[in-house]
């Protein structure tokens, strides 16, 4: 096996351009427990509200965006982060165009233990 194989290399924002519409996900790495992420949004994000088993803590790497976390309204820019707990009903509410925004999202699965609930 090449010794090489084993690690993971890129660069977050050689990012594909951003969807017209809705965001644009990419795991990059899941390992374990942890999966990384690299979200690109557009500027007319989905409505959809998530509510994941997972927790999740998000850096917004370029642009700005408004989310809303439980009905409370967070503003970011570049280089802010936020920890969003499992079960934490949210939302993208607005985000910019120019730059378009690019995300990293860390998901931290709770194992297959918590969810049987031992």
């Amino acid at each position: 096996m090449d010794p090489s194989a084993r690690f993971s290399t890129g660069n977050v924002f050689a990012a594909p351009a951003a969807p017209i519409s809705g965001e644009f996900f990419e795991e990059l790495l899941h390992c374990r427990n942890v999966r990384i992420e690299r979200i690109v949004s557009s500027d007319r994000p989905d409505p959809t509200i998530y509510d994941q088993v997972q927790d999740e803590w998000v850096c917004l790497l370029q642009g700005e965006a408004e989310l809303s976390l439980s009905g409370q309204r967070f503003a970011l820019c570049a280089g802010d982060h936020l920890f969003i707990p499992a079960h934490t009903p949210h939302r993208v509410l607005r985000t910019s165009g120019h730059p378009p925004c690019i995300w990293l999202a860390v998901h931290i699965d709770p194992g297959r233990q918590a969810l049987e609930g031992k």
